[in-house]
């Protein structure tokens, strides 16, 4: 899956001034709406995220999805040959 954020999203301003980046919230509400989607009988928690470079308005990034051995997903998001953001989903059984 891959998606861009606009340079004209009303979340860009403030983060930051003159050197806008796409915000770490906007980024995993990208990861997770496919999983919520595939998974509507599931509760989704993020075990963990890492962002390990800026992704700038504009640019695409592609999000690549691995069964976890936990019965998780793990995710990676990639620019540009770089590595935007990594982490693990666990999902669960809704009570």
């Amino acid at each position: 899956m891959e998606f861009a954020v606009a340079p004209d999203h009303p979340a860009l301003p403030g983060h930051f001034p003159g050197n806008p980046i796409v915000p770490g919230v906007m980024i995993l509400d990208r990861v997770l709406a496919p999983v919520y989607r595939e998974h509507p009988d599931r509760q989704i928690e993020l075990v963990q995220a890492k962002f390990s470079s800026p992704l700038k308005p504009g640019e695409v990034c592609r999000i690549d999805f691995v069964p976890d051995r936990s019965g998780g997903l793990r995710f990676e998001c990639h620019s540009g040959g770089r590595q935007i953001a990594s982490g693990l989903l666990r999902l669960e059984q809704a009570s």
